[in-house]
């Protein structure tokens, strides 16, 4: 049988399934390993020699929700919820 209509018809098993860990469909059901990112291996899965693969998935690229604060917090040597020193002495003299 060749690749063509004949061989279509008997395409109706799913190979991949969607990965936990990067949502892609690319989860080999059989192999129980993902081609994108290489999950259940505890590295994310990257080669040198695709480097557009890897500047679509760098960070920067997704919503950064913990990474995207930091550059302001440290600005402030990561004080949080505390009155400006300054502020106190002024309005101590204010008194």
């Amino acid at each position: 049988m060749g690749k063509g209509t004949g061989s279509f018809g008997k395409r109706r098993n799913k190979t991949h399934t969607l990965c936990v860990r990067c949502g892609r469909r690319s989860f080999h059901l059989q192999k129980s390993r993902c081609g994108s990112c290489g999950y259940p291996s505890a590295r994310i899965r990257k080669y040198n020699w695709s480097v557009k693969a890897i500047r679509r998935k760098t960070t920067g690229t997704g919503r950064m929700r913990y990474l995207r604060h930091l550059p302001r917090r440290f600005k402030s040597n990561f004080r949080e919820g505390k009155v400006c020193f300054f502020c106190d002495v002024f309005l101590a003299s204010c008194i």
